[in-house]
């Protein structure tokens, strides 16, 4: 039996009982999560005082509304927010959680090397932490800094009609993503250059908001694109609360698509159906900024696949088949099944931060705004969850995520012409907004939207077009107090 250790923390008048955390000193590599659920629990002592002794009658009650992620919320808005284990799960729960955090932190190397070996020979980056830092959002690159959380994907345009529900036609020597990175004694595929140009809207009262817009182009390509090639840019999303969006029913979500508009509000939300290559068939799409990924299993394995050139029994094939410096189809998986299993269950038992502020006047004036500008016709506020597989710990719970994980067109504006199975160039998938105030905090920035363009919240409402125009036109007719109090709403969430 491996060694562990009782944690205990509290003084002579108030005590936390005892955790036990499987952690032999010998294993360095869990000491950051203990840190953080110690660190939890110690929040949890600060009514206590040696001077006043504190007696506890009954748990704490909380505001429905403040737990995000039902038994899952974690009380932190700290820049460790999105990194902390859900505090529901079991003590095997909890151990397989951190080994898929050391594995999820894990650096791969070229082969052959004793530790991580495989990475490559073309790719993004050398682990999943680096696009997902702190397990938070990503952004675009400043001045003339590399692309490190900022993918690109790649398609050749469909002979058929857009709609028909295929997946992207992949371009040939590229595949279906840019890598920008390479082994020694490989070729990179292409770097991205960036520009930017500003465009000023002036809201009803006055106010001028400056609306960058992004444009790309693929240079130093280690042979020649089409011209006609699609490209689409993606920053690197959040992966908490994964596991309860995974854990939502199916029928729970298509009962929120409306794809003709028969109500006539002027949102059509639809599914996206994707081929899951265990289940070799169509199904649901939840998760990517086209819901082009039906499991948080299959996720995880395209990106060790797409983003690193690592394969697995999912993906055996690697990224860099079909060109001239490499054609091949592994002979075994450079990840074994037990390492994805835990990286899946990883992030699918991250806690979800709680709101904040939720009886402040203000913020209760811009929830009331968020109601009325319609936004929560997409940005769905609450749902609940069935029951997931293996994952008891977001099973019956009652959330509030903030999205129907529909696709949405969302106007020329935002668009990548870029088609994913059933998702046009224009339409995206709604994505949740729980934790969005606290991105700051935990990753150093507040760029938003599919691409990072959006600065702050307020340009990434003032860029929602097409089913989302007539909310964007409402918000530019409030007051300069209104924004203030609907951006207050946000960033409580």
């Amino acid at each position: 039996m491996r060694k562990g250790y009782f944690v205990f923390i509290g003084n002579s008048h108030c005590a936390v009982p005892a955790l036990y955390i499987y952690t032999p000193v010998t294993e360095m590599k869990y000491f950051r999560k203990l840190f953080y659920l110690i660190l939890f629990v110690s929040i949890l002592l600060t009514a206590c005082s040696s001077e006043s002794p504190v007696v506890v009658d009954s748990p704490p009650v909380f505001s429905t509304s403040e737990l995000s992620g039902g038994e899952t919320t974690i009380f932190d808005a700290s820049s460790h927010a999105f990194s902390i284990p859900a505090p529901n799960l079991s003590e095997a729960a909890l151990e397989k959680h951190l080994e898929g955090d050391v594995e999820f932190e894990a650096v791969f190397v070229t082969a052959p090397a004793v530790i991580n070996p495989g990475l490559g020979p073309i790719y993004n980056n050398v682990s999943c932490i680096n696009c997902h830092s702190r397990d938070g959002r990503g952004r675009p690159p400043v001045a003339d800094e590399g692309l490190v959380s900022l993918l690109f994907r790649l398609s050749l345009p469909k002979t058929e009609d857009a709609m028909d529900g295929k997946p992207p036609i992949p371009v040939p020597g590229f595949g279906t993503q840019l890598n920008n990175r390479a082994i020694i004694n490989a070729n990179p595929e292409g770097k991205v250059k960036i520009d930017y140009t500003e465009q000023t809207l002036t809201t009803e009262d006055g106010t001028r908001v400056h609306l960058r817009y992004p444009d790309y182009t693929l240079t130093e390509t280690y042979q020649p694109l089409p011209e006609a090639v699609e490209v689409s840019p993606r920053v690197a999303p959040a992966v908490f609360g994964l596991g309860l969006l995974e854990a939502i029913p199916e029928d729970v979500i298509l009962a929120y698509a409306d794809e003709t508009d028969t109500d006539g509000d002027g949102i059509s939300g639809k599914p996206n159906f994707v081929w899951d290559v265990v289940q070799q068939r169509y199904t649901l799409g939840r998760f990517g900024w086209k819901a082009n990924q039906p499991t948080l299993l299959q996720q995880v394995a395209a990106a060790y696949n797409d983003d690193m050139g690592i394969t697995t029994s999912l993906f055996m094939t690697e990224n860099s088949a079909g060109q001239p410096q490499l054609t091949g189809h592994s002979a075994t998986p450079e990840v074994s099944d037990e390492i994805l299993d835990v990286v899946t269950f990883y992030v699918q038992t991250l806690a979800v931060p709680a709101r904040r502020n939720v009886d402040d006047p203000e913020v209760k004036q811009g929830e009331q705004l968020f109601a009325e500008a319609q936004c929560a016709s997409c940005h769905v506020p609450t749902l609940r969850t069935g029951v997931l597989a293996g994952v008891p710990s977001v099973s019956h719970q009652t959330i509030h995520p903030y999205t129907d994980l529909l696709l949405h067109d969302m106007g020329p504006g935002l668009a990548d012409n870029r088609p994913d199975f059933h998702a046009s160039g224009t339409e995206w998938r709604t994505p949740p907004l729980w934790g969005i105030g606290l991105v700051q905090r935990v990753n150093g920035h507040t760029n938003f939207l599919h691409d990072g363009r959006a600065r702050d919240l307020m340009e990434a409402i003032l860029w929602h077009g097409g089913e989302a125009e007539a909310s964007r036109k409402v918000v530019e007719q409030m007051s300069k107090a209104e924004r203030d109090a609907l951006i207050a709403f946000l960033e409580s969430l």
